[in-house]
């Protein structure tokens, strides 16, 4: 059986979805490898996540993935000292240029900071307000609705899932895990299949020592398994922009390895095929290395 690998890529900001998206896109074509592009499609306010200072463990991420280097001064004062930016008004013939070369596309979210940050917190009727507004924006730039969706820093609760079944998504990919399942929260099962990440991602391994620049592509080669698709996220900020070199190194060696790289909706077409097999497994909120803050996981 061969590995098989699925691309999620996740665009947080405006400056990602300008220069880093097109990076990408050129990198996926060179080597033939399909990917699901998941677009924040409202204002971009990411200055605002200073807030996450409080959060344990941020202040020990900023310093050894240089956050600055990566997004940029000006990405970094998004709506604060600078206007917030509109994604999706200002970037939607990029976005359909993503799709027209057929490329999987697929919701982020609306705005990237107040569902990163608030999700917890809100009701059920503004988590669905800011759902919709990302659907709406979404059939605006693309002409139908979105099938699928993945929750900023992983942030999922049993409100969100709510919504998301609400809005009949083919499959999510809100959480951290080991395989596709029907998420159960609180005793509660939710019948949009979610297709967990099983990979680190790259911003949860740069900058620390155990895991140098040249030593990351030989980790991630270790990390597939033959039994599972490997869902690897990552971001237009960081792989499609300062680690693009990285990125690609990574891309070769699994194509050298003979890796079958496959869409994610193709997978969730082919478990959908047969959904009594598809397990129904907790989801809960948890540390997990790398990362600052909790974070919704598959517990099987």
């Amino acid at each position: 059986m061969p590995v098989r690998v699925a691309l999620k890529i996740d665009v947080d900001t405006d400056r990602g979805t300008r220069e880093g998206v097109p990076n990408l896109v050129s990198d996926c074509k060179e080597y033939s490898v399909p990917a699901c592009f998941l677009f924040s499609l409202g204002p971009d306010q990411t200055g605002r996540a200073i807030t996450r200072i409080f959060r344990p463990g941020f202040f020990k991420k900023v310093s050894r993935t240089s956050v600055v280097s990566m997004y940029g001064v000006r990405t970094l004062l998004n709506g604060t000292l600078l206007p917030a930016p509109h994604i999706g008004r200002k970037n939607e013939r990029i976005l359909r240029a993503v799709r027209d070369l057929g490329y999987e596309v697929g919701i982020h979210t609306y705005n990237h900071y107040r569902w990163q940050d608030y999700v917890q917190k809100l009701p059920i009727e503004k988590i669905r307000h800011e759902f919709d507004l990302a659907r709406a924006e979404f059939k605006r730039i693309f002409g139908h609705d979105a099938k699928t969706a993945g929750a900023p820093g992983w942030q999922s609760n049993a409100l969100s899932r709510q919504v998301y079944d609400e809005a009949h998504l083919l499959y999510s990919s809100d959480t951290r895990g080991d395989h596709p399942f029907f998420p159960r929260i609180n005793g509660q099962t939710f019948k949009t299949l979610e297709i967990p990440s099983t990979l680190p991602t790259f911003d949860e391994l740069l900058g620390r020592p155990e895991f140098p620049d040249d030593k990351i592509v030989s980790h991630y080669m270790s990390l597939l398994r033959e039994d599972r698709p490997n869902i690897f996220t990552l971001h237009a900020e960081i792989e499609g922009m300062g680690k693009r070199d990285l990125f690609r190194a990574l891309i070769r060696a699994m194509t050298l390895a003979e890796v079958e790289f496959v869409r994610m909706d193709t997978l969730a077409q082919e478990y959908l095929q047969n959904p009594d097999s598809i397990k129904v497994e907790d989801q809960a909120m948890a540390e997990i290395d790398g990362r600052s803050g909790l974070v919704a996981v598959q517990q099987a």
